[in-house]
Order: structure tokens, then C-alpha cells, then sequence
């Protein structure tokens, strides 16, 4: 048995996969129209086992208040809004009408739309429309990696505590360990100051691109 994780070959994922709960009809038909209607675009799309753990870890956690920046086509956000409790809300932020036009679609004939409230703008001032108060249940970053540090410190403090707050790509195809590029040292910035910051505990799992996973602190 070793500590670390094992190499993530394709036969291991196909295996994962296979041995997880499949996505339903919506999910996979969402997941083929954006690879096949967005090429260029569709990695920005969440893997589909992080899709199947944000379900389940919404519905684990009773999620009622929920916030989303980055929602792209909307497998994160369908997956998040079909974990949440009765009455509950996911606040989404995007930039994009064309590709959460295809969000909307697939939010619709999941029959969640009514639980979605979707802003278009930058979220780095959007954001500043939500109630100040600590009362977010789960928050879920994935979105531009020079706003990071940005959307972190707007959301932790109105996350209640025991709130979580998961942040997507911050292992970068693993680059983060010698980053050379803007944008691979966004993201070391953004990690240094995410383990350094003293109102929450985390661990980076090694779910996909990698997926940070922190729990605000019990006081506030």
C-alpha cells in the first residue's frame, strides 16, 4: 500500500468510472454536447467524477445557500443543484450568455431551474450583491485563476462555519510544483494563501485537475 496517489492511468479512470454511480440521461447528454459543440472549450468542463462528488457532497452536507463562480455549461451547477435541500438556492456567476445558454437548457429538463439564480458579470463585483452575513453552506470556485484570491476573499467570510469551500484546478496538471507560466503561479499564490489563511482548514485532493476542499472555522 502507498501514501501516495497511485499513477492515474486511462485504463484506472475508465475503471473509476465504471465503478461510480453513472450520470443520468441530462448529465451525459450534457457532457456530449459540450465536448462536441464547445472542442476548444470543453476541458473548462468539471470531470464527471467531480460532478458525481459535488452532488453527493451537497446532499451529505445539507446544503440550503450555495454559491457557484464559473459556471460554463453547467455540469458543476446541475450536479450542486440537484444535492441541495428542499427551498435550498445555488447564486451562480458567469461572464458568458452563450455558454450558460446551453447551462440554462439542461438546468430546465433537470427541473432545477427554479432552484438556479444565475448573474452574468464579472463576479469580483457581482459578488458584493450577496448578504454579507456568514450564511453559505458550500461555495464552489472555478472560474479565472488570476481572480481566485479575489472570489476566496469576498466568500469565506459570508461561508457559516462549518461551511465548505471547494476550489477547483489547483494542481494544474501537476505544474505547481515548478510553475513557469502567469498562470501557473496564480494558482501556487492562491494556494500559499488559501493554507496560510487562519479561518479555515483544508486538503488538496487529487481529484482531477485537483479540487481544494476547505471548512470554515467555527468562529467568525
Amino acid at each position: 500500500m502507498s501514501y501516495k496517489p497511485l499513477p492515474f492511468t486511462p485504463e484506472l479512470h475508465d475503471y473509476l468510472l465504471r465503478h461510480s454511480t453513472p450520470p443520468d440521461e441530462v448529465t451525459a447528454e450534457l457532457i456530449a454536447e459540450t465536448r462536441t459543440a464547445l472542442p476548444d472549450n470543453a476541458t473548462m468542463q468539471v470531470a464527471p467524477e467531480q460532478a458525481a462528488f459535488l452532488r453527493l457532497l451537497t446532499s451529505l452536507i445539507g446544503v440550503r445557500q450555495a454559491v457557484e463562480v464559473g459556471t460554463f455549461t453547467g455540469l458543476s451547477s446541475l450536479s450542486i443543484a440537484r444535492g441541495l435541500v428542499d427551498g435550498g438556492k445555488l447564486t451562480c456567476f458567469d461572464i458568458s450568455e452563450e455558454f450558460t445558454g446551453i447551462a440554462r437548457r439542461y438546468w430546465k429538463r433537470a427541473g432545477v431551474e427554479d432552484r438556479i439564480d444565475l448573474r452574468i458579470g464579472p463576479a469580483a463585483v457581482r459578488l458584493r450583491e450577496l448578504p454579507v452575513e456568514p450564511y453559505l453552506d458550500l461555495v464552489f470556485i472555478d472560474a479565472d485563476k488570476a481572480g481566485y484570491s479575489t472570489y476566496w476573499n469576498e466568500l469565506v467570510p459570508r461561508v457559516r462555519p462549518g461551511g465548505v469551500i471547494l476550489v477547483d484546478n489547483v494542481l494544474w496538471s501537476g505544474r505547481v510544483v515548478d510553475p513557469q507560466s502567469e498562470t501557473e503561479r496564480l494558482i501556487t499564490a492562491f494556494n500559499d494563501m488559501a493554507r496560510n489563511d487562519p479561518r479555515v482548514e483544508l486538503v488538496i485532493l487529487p481529484i482531477a485537475d485537483g479540487l481544494t476542499m476547505a471548512r470554515r472555522s467555527d468562529t467568525v
